[in-house]
């Protein structure tokens, strides 16, 4: 088990973990400006492709919280990552909001709103029975199926949560009798990405995260630190009846906080 002072680059979940909505969590401003005055890295790691970096960075802000566009990575980035480097010249229908199809473009992403041999299904906020029809159709064609996501909902404020994408493939799965192939949490690739680029070896990389069947597994899955905080999505009754187990679990990042002073 890994000393929690030993760790130099904290991948942090938003909702849930540092905040919910557009309420801070106690202790989380905190946190972050104990890890810079200790001169560690974190990088807000969230499978919501609703939205691009830029809208999370000022979103943070905003939060009051030290947030740069260097501090963030979604979801929708890995995905437009993994298109770029592995279906280049290939046609992609967004079914997700125009915040991602701005971000997927950065990597210079084929979008197509007509025949496309690519669906890639997002967290879509923007979500219409055109869309759902077009990736119906689609899916029936045979095109391959992406997903950004497999979180099931989003919270919000006030202990309520709203259907993420997750959800949204069940209901194409019943339409369709198709499954995507999820790109963000529990799968290891954002990991594996900001390892390379952040040039931290595994052993000193925690992910830290509310739910357990995205946040915890990724860590799980990419061999690193993974620390459970109960400030969102998991409760006791999700925590005993689930198989994969944390490296640590804290009330909040607070607690986190008390451990790293």
């Amino acid at each position: 088990m890994s000393n929690l002072k030993d760790i130099t680059l904290f991948l942090l979940d938003m909702d849930g973990t540092v905040n919910l909505g557009f309420d801070p969590i106690d202790g989380a401003r905190e946190f972050l400006e104990t890890l810079l005055s200790q001169g560690k890295n974190y990088i807000f790691l969230t499978n919501n492709s609703s939205k691009n970096a830029n809208d999370y960075v000022e979103k943070m802000k905003k939060l009051g919280f030290p947030c740069e566009k260097e501090n963030v990575f979604t979801s929708g980035m890995a995905a437009g990552m993994f298109l770029r480097d592995n279906k280049k010249g290939k046609k992609v229908y967004v079914c997700g909001t125009e915040s991602l199809k701005n971000e997927l473009k950065k990597y210079d992403v084929e979008i197509s709103e007509d025949d496309a041999d690519l669906v890639l299904l997002g967290y879509d906020t923007e979500l219409d029975y055109k869309k759902i029809r077009k990736v119906c159709d689609l899916l029936d064609a045979g095109a391959e199926y992406y997903a950004t996501n497999i979180d099931m909902v989003c919270p919000i404020e006030n202990g309520r949560y709203l259907p993420d994408c997750g959800s949204f493939a069940d209901m194409f799965y019943n339409a369709v009798k198709r499954r995507p192939i999820f790109l963000g949490k529990p799968d290891r690739t954002m990991i594996d990405i900001l390892q390379k680029e952040t040039n931290t070896p595994y052993e000193n990389i925690a992910m830290v995260g509310d739910r357990i069947y995205t946040d915890v597994k990724t860590g799980v899955n990419a061999g690193v630190t993974s620390i459970l905080v109960m400030s969102g999505e998991t409760d006791e009754e999700i925590l005993k009846n689930s198989d994969v187990e944390p490296t640590y679990i804290f009330d909040s990042v607070k607690n986190i906080l008390e451990e790293i002073k």
